[in-house]
């Protein structure tokens, strides 16, 4: 390391400019010189998205980033919260370990049948989301949510993952229900998996007495057909989400990614269920 010390800053700065941010970090404590070249804007400029434009309109529609000084506060700020984009219908934030981009389709910028029929669905504000909105189920018996987004917005070289984020408030029809989640890279492989969105697992039925064998075995019944089935986790923002799937971002085409909830064969009505959105983010690695 000591020989390491004795080359110039600026060829220490372009050393670390082809780590990770996180390396970068933990090389700044070997000494002054590795400090300074680490916080310098040489380093930071290579960790924030390659296109000068894209960052310019994540400015442009957060102002608060416009008077940021430095590059490596600047990916700090993109890093530390989500920033709201496309007039509330986007959220975009980088990840903080590896710099790349993580985007949050909001509820609005999602297909949902019916979605416009306040019979069913209706659009209200919740002081915990990050959107302006989010969409609230009255009630449906045909569930079917689409969301869309091109590769091009996301990081290239990148595994990622796409989350349903949604809530539960008093939510009837989803405890013994498989749904189907699917994303479908356009002209490439298509991720499918069933799941149960009910984070409660009960146990099963076992009341006693003959008059209430026929119940036990009716409500076993419900039950099995969700066993084992992928339940959602509570998020750090105490919304919940559950996995769809994932694929991985070559960069070197454009292609659409189409995301899918559907259960439109039960027959169950379903109601008080918030949609967010859908979040598409980098896969841990390893």
């Amino acid at each position: 390391m000591a020989a390491f010390e004795d080359l110039p800053e600026g060829c220490i700065s372009t050393i670390l400019s082809r780590t990770t941010p996180l390396d970068a970090g933990r090389l700044s404590l070997v000494s002054k010189t590795f400090h300074s070249a680490a916080d310098s804007d040489a380093v930071w400029d290579q960790f924030l998205p390659s296109d000068p434009n894209f960052i310019d309109s994540i400015i442009s529609q957060s102002p608060s980033l416009a008077n940021i000084p430095t590059k490596k506060a600047l990916y700090l700020a993109l890093s530390d919260r989500p920033i709201i984009i496309d007039n509330g219908k986007k959220s975009f934030q980088l990840d903080r370990k590896s710099g790349k981009k993580c985007i949050m389709l909001a509820a609005r910028s999602l297909s949902i049948v019916w979605g416009d029929d306040e019979r069913y669905w209706n659009w209200i504000a919740l002081p915990d989301s990050r959107f302006p909105e989010v969409a609230k189920l009255d009630h449906v018996w045909w569930l079917e949510i689409r969301g869309m987004i091109n590769t091009l917005a996301l990081s290239p070289n990148t595994r990622y993952g796409a989350y349903l984020v949604f809530k539960m408030i008093d939510a009837h029809g989803f405890k013994h229900l498989p749904v189907d989640l699917s994303v479908d890279v356009e002209g490439s492989n298509r991720s499918t998996k069933i799941v149960c969105l009910d984070p409660n697992v009960e146990p099963m039925w076992q009341m006693s007495g003959r008059r209430n064998r026929r119940w036990n075995r009716h409500n076993n019944m419900l039950q099995e057909r969700v066993v084992g089935l992928p339940r959602p986790n509570i998020r750090s923002d105490e919304w919940l989400e559950i996995e769809m799937g994932e694929f991985f971002n070559s960069g070197l085409e454009h292609d659409e990614v189409h995301m899918s909830v559907i259960e439109t064969k039960a027959g169950e009505m379903k109601l008080n269920f918030y949609v967010e959105g859908i979040e598409i983010r980098p896969k841990e690695e390893g």
